[in-house]
């Protein structure tokens, strides 16, 4: 029998919290301490509930900790970088929630510190694992779509974030729509060789306020001609809106959005079936699942990360340039996977 990977998570908000609930469901893992700066009543009542005795208000406590292998980062996005290069730098495999960084630079600065201490990085992008993309991805990968020549991602949220979020964020091609970019290059097995944003203030003046939008269509061109259109909203008001088709020479494939159950009414004067799942704790439930389990396998069995710290950095570094494309109005050109801000170019 293999021994479980003894984990702390630093950062116990909303993810970290519910990433304890799934270590401590899996065999494969023995949650031993958590970390969280926001110390409060409150989270020592939750953990205690959870049977968690080692709470503490420094990350580092866990750091310092022999018998932990490995750290989950769920920490606010301008630490992950800091916490990264730590944890390596400690010995810790790492498990880091989406994005890397605000900065490209920060991001690579982290990677090679990590690559250097030898420990595994892998990116909190739970949608790979989710069962209908990843069907997609096979159907992909076994050729039977032919040549895929165009991918449609539609990302809407039930609701829009505060304006405390959206100020912190990096706005809404890194906080949201990164998971798209992540979701092109998997599908594709290709890097982004163009970006080209419009974007638009139609739901709440907030985000014009704070410098973002709330509406967005993005075209990726990818290295092979291929293009994918991805369109995002803040605000659908008939729940969670995740759908993704693959176009080939062969045929396509869509992924429907998940619903509570599959049942359809007809009448004389309808014809109705439940609402999507209202949010992302719902909708990638069981991708949350799949995707520590992943990491588990890759920690004790060698097995290839499901999504490395370099496949972090590509979907940040097109989620910059879908910025830079949306401030002038241009498209933007990637250079490759590693290249930086300064290798983008308006054309």
């Amino acid at each position: 029998m293999v021994n479980p990977i003894v984990v702390g998570i630093i950062g116990a908000g909303r993810i970290g919290r519910l990433h304890a609930d799934n270590l401590r469901a899996m065999p494969s893992y023995k949650l031993k301490s958590i970390a969280e700066a926001m110390m409060s009543d409150e989270l020592l009542a939750w953990a205690e509930s959870r049977g968690l005795g080692s709470v503490f208000a420094a990350g580092e406590d866990i750091l310092n900790d022999p018998e932990i292998e490995a750290v989950f980062i769920c920490t606010p996005t301008d630490t992950h970088a800091s916490w990264i290069e730590r944890a390596a730098l400690a010995g810790k495999h790492i498990f880091c929630e989406k994005p890397i960084s605000l900065s490209s630079e920060e991001t690579l600065r982290a990677l090679q510190i990590a690559e250097e201490a030898g420990v595994l990085l892998q990116v909190g992008f739970n949608r790979r694992m989710d069962p209908s993309f990843r069907k997609l991805k096979q159907l992909v990968e076994s050729g039977e779509l032919g040549s895929p020549h165009i991918v449609k991602i539609t990302s809407r949220d039930p609701q829009p974030p505060g304006e405390s979020y959206v100020r912190s964020s990096g706005g809404m091609f890194m906080d949201m729509t990164i998971h798209d970019f992540d979701m092109a290059r998997y599908l594709m097995d290709g890097e982004v060789a163009e970006v080209y944003t419009r974007g638009a203030n139609l739901i709440d003046p907030m985000f014009g306020r704070c410098g973002d939008v709330d509406t967005a269509v993005i075209t990726l061109t990818f290295e092979s001609g291929a293009i994918c259109v991805i369109d995002n909203s803040r605000k659908a008001v008939y729940g969670y809106d995740q759908r993704v088709e693959v176009f080939g020479t062969l045929g396509s494939a869509t992924a429907d959005n998940c619903r509570p159950t599959t049942v359809e009414v007809s009448t004389a004067t309808s014809v109705t079936r439940d609402q999507p799942e209202h949010f992302f704790l719902e909708r990638y439930n069981r991708a949350f699942m799949d995707e520590i389990a992943a990491f588990a396998r890759s920690v004790r069995l060698q097995e290839p990360l499901i999504c490395s710290g370099r496949d972090g950095q590509a979907a940040q570094l097109i989620a910059e340039a879908a910025r830079a494309s949306y401030v002038s109005g241009l498209p933007v050109k990637l250079s490759g996977a590693g290249a930086g801000l300064s290798e983008m170019q308006a054309l």
